[in-house]
């Protein structure tokens, strides 16, 4: 029997590179994105060629009713829900200093990738938890914080307060959802190659070049869809509310 992933965010970047790799493995593909299917056609259309059943739908994680219009479309369309991945999320339009920081900026940056996790996740468990066990697991939610969660970045205070709701939203429903079957994990990736670093591209070349980072490269979407596969498959059933570091390294202290 086929299993459905939800993916937010899921038409381009690191989204689109958990797609494919939970097409892959199987799964029908649900996506709630900003973006227009049309601007990212040829995306969808070589999950098609590859044999990958997917529903896209625009709409963002911050309206209540994108986010059940979407979860009732998706439970019609394929029955249960296994797996949600929350990887939707924004930075700062403009970087300020913190002490510059405006509300507005503040209230759309934790608007969207703490308040729309919050609640996507909830809408989701509660589906999940109408469903039967699958296996050894009832349902699976991976959250894609950011190494920001615990990393100072006084130019975009607002996506790191951001981020840090992330991390105990994942704590929180892991410690809900435990005795349930449904486990929670969360994904912090360090400098991913995507549209949204492309304006600080130049930036943290130099920092990979000087040896800030173990691992001397830029992350890719691929290596975050492969700790996603990870999670969402049976190899950390006796485990919940963990997190990953998937930053190169860049979270080992260094003298």
């Amino acid at each position: 029997m086929k299993k459905t992933a939800i993916v937010t965010g899921g038409s381009r970047g690191i989204g689109y590179g958990i797609v494919k790799q939970l097409g892959s493995k199987g799964y029908r593909i649900a996506v709630l994105d900003v973006n227009s299917l049309q601007d990212y056609q040829e995306h969808f259309d070589a999950l098609t060629r590859d044999g990958v059943e997917w529903y896209y739908q625009q709409g963002s994680i911050a309206c209540k009713e994108d986010r059940e219009s979407f979860v009732s479309a998706v439970v019609e369309k394929y029955g249960d829900i296994d797996v949600l991945v929350n990887n939707a999320g924004v930075a700062p339009k403009v970087r300020n200093d913190i002490l510059e920081m405006t509300e507005e900026s503040f209230d759309r940056v934790v608007g969207i990738n703490t308040k729309g996790t919050m609640f996507m996740t909830q809408l989701v468990a509660r589906q999940m938890l109408t469903q039967e066990v699958k296996g050894r697991r009832r349902g699976v939610i991976v959250n894609i914080s950011s190494s920001s969660v615990t990393v100072s970045s006084v130019s975009r205070g607002e996506y790191c307060i951001s981020k840090a709701g992330v991390a105990m939203i994942t704590k929180l429903f892991a410690d809900r959802l435990a005795a349930s079957d449904i486990q929670v994990y969360e994904i912090r990736p360090g400098v991913i190659e995507t549209d949204m670093t492309r304006v600080v591209h130049q930036k943290y070349s130099d920092l990979i070049e000087k040896g800030a980072f173990p691992i001397a490269r830029w992350g890719q979407p691929e290596d975050i869809a492969g700790a996603v596969s990870a999670f969402v498959s049976d190899k950390f059933i006796y485990s919940t509310g963990n997190y990953i570091d998937l930053d190169g390294g860049f979270h080992i202290q260094r003298l």
